[in-house]
């Protein structure tokens, strides 16, 4: 199995320009990242610092996030967010500028927290336009947008993996083909869905899996989700992209299932 490290989640003790060479020190030729910045454009140097810092340790971007707004207090994204359309789109060029640096393919594009006050509706349109505009955006260096469904924030209305494939079918049905379902076991499992008949019927349509255990969102073995199984099947079953470990856990023991795994697959 190939993985890929989310160093927005893991090595966060460490300055973020340095979370790659950590990753490569760990044993990862592989890194995804959240939006690295505070702003959705952010300047020339903070780019060019942040490319840098992949180069020199030798890692590929995999994965990258759109702009979300800011997460720690609670925003889940622009895409549906009424009044910050400007925004967003300018966000669509940092993202490809970013791209065309590191040869990134996949974007997450997070849709955004239902907002009080807005019709559900009018969220939902502009959605769609934001999305057909991030998929044309990107297909131009053969990228693919990523729709998650989410736990633990009640005002995200993509909850369950049917909710986030409505979304997707939606754009496709626009003329935007390069969209597709991130598959994050630990948020559907938290939220009911049935993770094992998702796998079964789409797995093969998968833009991206990424993993964590539950309950507490730990490294995998410190709950109870069969993700060992559900990632073997789902390569059964036709996918053929990364795994991203995107769990909460100290960079001290974040990776010793990892090591038991391997000891035990080459004893």
């Amino acid at each position: 199995m190939s993985y890929t490290l989310n160093c927005s989640i893991l090595l966060t003790e460490l300055p973020l320009l340095q979370r790659a060479e950590a990753a490569k020190q760990a044993g990862f030729d592989s890194v995804e990242f959240w939006w690295p910045f505070d702003e959705a454009v952010p300047s020339d140097k903070q780019v060019d610092d942040f490319v840098a810092s992949l180069g020199d340790a030798g890692v590929q971007l995999d994965g990258l996030n759109f702009f979300a707004g800011d997460m720690p207090a609670g925003d889940r994204g622009l895409v549906s967010w009424v009044g910050r359309e400007a925004e967003f789109k300018a966000n669509i060029q940092a993202v490809i500028a970013i791209a065309e640096a590191t040869g990134c393919k996949a974007f997450n594009a997070l849709y955004g927290n239902r907002l009080d006050g807005v019709a559900a509706q009018a969220q939902d349109e502009l959605a769609l336009e934001n999305l057909v505009a991030a998929a044309q955006g990107v297909a131009a260096i053969g990228g693919t947008i990523l729709i998650e469904p989410v736990s633990g924030t009640e005002a995200y209305p993509l909850k369950t993996s049917a909710q986030a494939l409505d979304v997707v079918t939606a754009v496709k049905d626009q003329g935007a083909q390069n969209i597709a379902l991130l598959a994050d076991f630990y948020h559907l499992a938290v939220n009911g869905d049935d993770v094992a008949a998702l796998i079964e019927s789409h797995a093969k349509d998968f833009g991206h899996i990424q993993i964590a255990d539950a309950p507490g969102r730990g490294a995998p073995g410190t709950g109870n989700l069969p993700l060992q199984q559900w990632i073997s099947r789902s390569i059964e079953l036709g996918y053929t992209g990364k795994v991203a470990l995107e769990y909460k856990q100290d960079a001290a023991t974040a990776f010793n299932w990892l090591a038991a795994a391997n000891a035990s697959a080459n004893a």
